[in-house]
């Protein structure tokens, strides 16, 4: 399965807001710097589907702040 998230870094707090079917908003407190948020958004996915972290990736976007996630 394929989601779409647009990503806000540096955010005050971390948070998942759903959008729509398959498109999400995520509010990150990392910054956009060495792969910092993409390593934070992939945490905060996997806590907020429960499921583990390698069933995460990020397929498209990964320095874009629209990102696609694929969920195995």
């Amino acid at each position: 399965m394929r989601i779409y998230i647009k990503v806000s870094p540096r955010s005050s707090k971390n948070e998942v807001t759903k959008i729509a079917e398959g498109e999400y908003k995520v509010r990150l407190t990392a910054p956009p710097v060495d792969g910092q948020a993409n390593a934070m958004l992939i945490k905060i996915l996997s806590e907020y589907f429960d499921i583990p972290k390698s069933s995460l990736r990020i397929i498209g976007g990964k320095s874009a702040k629209t990102k696609i996630v694929e969920i195995d």
